[in-house]
């Protein structure tokens, strides 16, 4: 009986202090502003907008509370994918190249977000992509 104990114990022991955690790449933001920098969305301009994926999977978006769009569930892959966003005003197409998270946990990272095309103007701000729209 005291061996069983010992045994469930160590055991115990062992699978408590075992890592098991994951980092989920982070989010991606944009901002759709017009040639004044007012927001698209807030002026009623951009009234209509989705993301697929190159195997035409719709992104899931959520609309932020200061009118920018969150992509969410992106970047969780080794490698690069490619990704087209639809809207009443311009289509553009994009790049999302991600790895594995090197840390202490499980995961993904973004690495680098590239816009392909032409006439496409887009700085990368403070926690967000801001992207004209014309």
């Amino acid at each position: 009986m005291k061996k069983i104990l010992t045994f469930l114990l160590i055991t115990l022991l062992f699978i408590s202090c075992e890592k098991d955690c994951y980092n989920a790449p982070l989010p991606i933001i944009f901002e759709f502003v017009n040639s004044n920098n007012e927001n698209l969305i807030t002026n009623g301009t951009l009234t209509t907008y989705s993301i697929q994926d190159e195997n035409n999977a719709s992104v899931q978006l959520s609309k932020t509370s200061d009118n920018r769009v969150l992509l969410e569930n992106v970047g969780a892959y080794n490698g690069t994918k490619k990704y087209k966003f639809f809207s009443n005003i311009k289509d553009l197409d994009f790049s999302i190249q991600s790895s594995e998270f090197n840390g202490g946990c499980d995961g993904y990272q973004i690495n680098k977000l590239t816009f392909t095309g032409i006439d496409i103007d887009v700085t990368a701000e403070k926690g967000y992509y801001k992207i004209v729209l014309e």
